[in-house]
């Protein structure tokens, strides 16, 4: 094909998080075109990549997972984690702080070949290596010498250099066909030029062997799972895994692309994690006669926050949803809470695992997510999770509320601003941050019957869940929102009776010193308090009234 014939550069991206006994894997697999101009239709492409004359059409991916053979993971004798695949081992901490294992490339040395997870080992090791006789060392000169590499999380450079259909491929630098009748199953990875008859079932390309050079260097990899996630279990621990990808036409079932990559160890179950001190009030409020039932709130960071950018510190492995979410399952389940409010609840994961977990261990529960759009597909946007244990509650009410609608209401009704000024739209601008509240009335499931002790039982309570603006440049926002929060609940609950306790939970991002503190804490706020007295800047409004007015 002429390269003006080219208009489009196809692209297949894969990519799996770092295994964790009992943390489910989820591929992260895409296909994309991009249209190229007649600049680019000469230049090479990158791996994983190859032009194509029209754009990428409807497509299906298929999996296959594969257990590799076992292997020394370090050759220090006195390294632990010859014989531990704890997370905490494997930490960056643990490390050293790189994620580099090396490999000895002296062919006058004892370790050569040698791999070692870090560079303290391998200097521990280097202490006791002798020089080779010269005559052992032109055995080890005919073979390929390693280099140093880096081991990240989500594959290795030698299977993607297999991967068919792209330019880091053979396929791509012998012009072959897209078409999967070139590719046979003799073990080799191509059979020449000559095209084969047959075609691949969908799902299922071929030998495994026959893309990943595995054959050539006599390893010994196992299929394991053909479903697109895959849980490590036992048996994973200290292998590791790959992963094959194959991206398959919707409407013709031709394999269009194909990529393979290769995890690192996988490790063992995280530990549980440290139980928390609960403290215990004595005699607290409300007497011995009504019922008593425990509530917690917890910030379960969102997955879309989660980055290494946000969290340097911290291992790309464990910031992985699963792997956090198998932790705070077990924590809520720890605490055995009979209510659990929830922040920073992505809503896909509220539908897809939180709903079904808790519901699971028997709670039932709602979502209100934040008045913003998502962060790029749909779901990505974070919210708050209220959950209550069916054996303990049922609902009588559910409402939300969104600040942003707040915000619109007091400029409006309130302050009398016209919203397409600039005054009025520099004060909606200042509190719109797209934060919400939700807010439940919950009733006993086995109400308390009125007694001579207690003439008039609370068989219901009102609780709130909410998760201020955690920008820490806007105490003036954060402060109005819980003013307004206070606001909603006292109508709510007055227009219900002054029989309805009231409990407000949440992440209200707010340490002691500040007034939001001050105003949940001792229903006041000082007027000299720095956060009601913000430098504001030139077109920036007061948003807040009177620090009297604020209670």
């Amino acid at each position: 094909m002429n390269t003006k014939d080219y208009a489009y550069s196809w692209h297949l991206s894969l990519r799996v998080d770092r295994p964790v006994e009992g943390c489910n894997m989820r591929p992260a697999a895409y296909m994309y075109g991009k249209k190229l101009d007649d600049r680019e239709a000469d230049k090479p492409l990158p791996p994983h990549s190859k032009k194509m004359g029209e754009p990428p059409p409807n497509h299906e991916f298929s999996f296959r997972w594969f257990r590799g053979p076992t292997t020394e993971p370090c050759a220090f004798e006195g390294c632990p984690r010859r014989t531990s695949f704890s997370p905490h081992d494997w930490s960056m901490h643990a490390l050293g702080g790189s994620g580099c294992s090396l490999q000895c490339v002296s062919t006058q040395s004892s370790l050569y070949k040698c791999t070692f997870c870090n560079s303290s080992c391998f200097v521990n090791a280097w202490k006791t290596q002798y020089t080779v006789p010269k005559e052992m060392r032109q055995q080890h000169s005919r073979s390929n010498t390693p280099i140093r590499q880096r081991s990240p999380s989500y594959g290795s450079n030698d299977d993607d250099a297999q991967s068919i259909g792209s330019s880091g491929s053979m396929g791509a630098r012998m012009n072959l066909s897209r078409s999967p009748s070139n590719y046979s199953d003799s073990g080799s990875a191509y059979s020449g030029m000559q095209p084969q008859p047959t075609t691949p079932v969908r799902g299922y390309v071929g030998s495994f062997h026959e893309y990943n050079g595995a054959a050539s260097h006599g390893e010994d990899w196992m299929e394991i799972s053909r479903d697109q996630l895959y849980t490590p279990g036992p048996e994973d621990v200290g292998r590791k895994l790959k992963l094959e990808a194959a991206a398959y036409s919707s409407e013709t079932g031709e394999l269009l692309m194909h990529r393979v990559v290769k995890t690192d160890l996988v490790l063992s179950r995280a530990p549980d994690p440290r139980k928390r001190p609960f403290v215990s009030t004595q005699n607290g409020g409300g007497g011995s006669t009504g019922a008593r039932f425990r509530l917690v709130s917890y910030n379960v960071l969102a997955e879309i926050y989660a980055t290494q950018q946000q969290y340097p510190y911290c291992d790309f492995w464990a910031l992985s949803w699963d792997y956090r979410f198998q932790n705070i399952l077990r924590e809520i389940a720890d605490v055995n809470a009979d209510v659990v409010c929830l922040q920073e609840v992505q809503a896909d994961h509220y539908e897809n695992h939180f709903y079904a977990a808790m519901n699971d261990r028997g709670y039932e529960g709602v979502f209100k997510q934040k008045t913003r759009q998502a962060m790029g597909l749909a779901g990505k946007v974070d919210g708050c999770a209220l959950f209550w244990r069916r054996s303990k509650f049922h609902l009588v009410e559910s409402y939300s509320i969104e600040f942003n609608d707040l915000a619109q209401r007091q400029a409006t009704q309130l302050l009398g601003l016209n919203p397409r000024s600039e005054e009025g739209a520099n004060f909606i601008s200042r509190l719109s941050k797209d934060n919400v509240a939700q807010l439940v009335v919950l009733e006993l499931a086995q109400p308390t019957m009125a007694s001579r002790a207690n003439r008039d039982p609370i068989n219901q309570v009102c609780i709130a869940n909410t998760h201020l603006y955690s920008n820490k440049d806007f105490p003036d926002v954060k402060l109005w929102q819980a003013w307004q929060l206070l606001q909603e609940l006292e109508q709510f609950v007055l227009s219900r009776g002054q029989n309805l306790p009231l409990i407000i939970c949440g992440d209200f991002n707010s340490t002691p010193d500040t007034a939001v503190y001050d105003l949940l804490a001792r229903q006041t706020v000082h007027p000299g308090h720095p956060d009601v007295n913000v430098e504001l800047g030139e077109n920036c409004p007061n948003v807040l009234p009177n620090a009297m007015n604020i209670t």
